[in-house]
């Protein structure tokens, strides 16, 4: 290969990882996406879009293809159809330095080095950010900080991540995805292992991060009134395919519900905000 070949090739690979869509303009989309297991269908023709300060949230049974659509959307799987873009730009075009700068995840059940202090793995949202010898500069370890202190994990900085509840894992991933300063947070069941009031906590973080900031954010949710509380837009899956769509008003509803989880509920508006309430009959 000659030096001319590896000039080109070099400077393409350089494009790839460095182009980015107008700043102002951050929709994460689905189109038309398609996923099987084995043959066995999840999700089927699922059209989705997420602009920025916005929070979707997707709800829908057990087995509607709500973890599955995560991982297809954070390019941990491919679509067998279909298309998924971030900025208009296909998402397997992303190089993954810019991919991690601009798009972060939490998942469900993240996997941590146990040895590791929750500083260490805060810090680790910074990667994506470090030059060539890998060193965090004050400014790095400032955002972490920050980070810590917005999801109340600062005063776990030193502790292990084996000595760790549950709870306060989840809230050290969700530091280290706010850590990544992104402009798309993908949320899979963010309130996991945690007490109402963390719940509430870091619920109230990301909507203000969505209000005043920007943010795009997917979130699933399995508790309907929590989703229906924070997000702006619903989206209810039932057996791999978008079954209604729109404000929690317009999908929370009675006859959805008895449709989709088969069971009869009635639907109360929230005291304070008027948003609907799921009440078991």
């Amino acid at each position: 290969m000659t030096m001319k070949t590896n000039i080109r090739l070099l400077a393409r690979f350089l494009r790839r990882d460095s182009a980015s869509p107008s700043p102002n303009e951050w929709p994460l989309e689905a189109q038309r996406v398609s996923f099987a297991y084995n043959g066995r269908p999840v999700l089927r023709d699922v059209d989705l879009r997420v602009l920025p300060g916005q929070m979707v949230g997707v709800i829908g049974p057990n087995g509607a293809g709500k973890s599955t659509l995560i991982k297809i959307l954070s390019r941990l799987l491919r679509p067998d159809e279909g298309r998924v873009s971030l900025g208009g730009r296909d998402l397997t075009l992303w190089g993954h330095t810019q991919l991690a700068r601009h798009l972060a995840v939490v998942p469900q059940a993240a996997q941590l080095p146990e040895t590791f202090t929750a500083w260490e793995v805060v810090l680790m949202g910074r990667t994506p950010y470090l030059g060539l010898l890998g060193n965090e500069t004050a400014t790095d370890m400032a955002i972490a900080q920050r980070a810590m202190e917005e999801t109340s994990t600062w005063h776990l900085a030193s502790r292990l991540i084996g000595q760790l509840s549950g709870g306060e894992r989840q809230r050290v991933v969700m530091a280290r995805a706010l850590a990544q300063e992104p402009r798309v947070l993908l949320l899979d069941e963010p309130t996991l292992h945690l007490d109402i009031n963390h719940q509430l906590e870091i619920l109230s973080l990301v909507r203000h991060l969505v209000d005043e900031q920007g943010l795009a954010v997917l979130a699933i949710f399995h508790d309907l009134n929590l989703a229906a509380q924070f997000c702006q837009e619903l989206v209810l899956l039932c057996q791999g395919r978008v079954f209604a769509r729109g404000c929690p008003e317009k999908v929370i509803t009675a006859t959805n519900i008895a449709a989709v989880y088969g069971v009869e509920v009635t639907i109360l508006s929230h005291p304070h905000n008027g948003r609907p309430t799921v009440l078991p009959n």
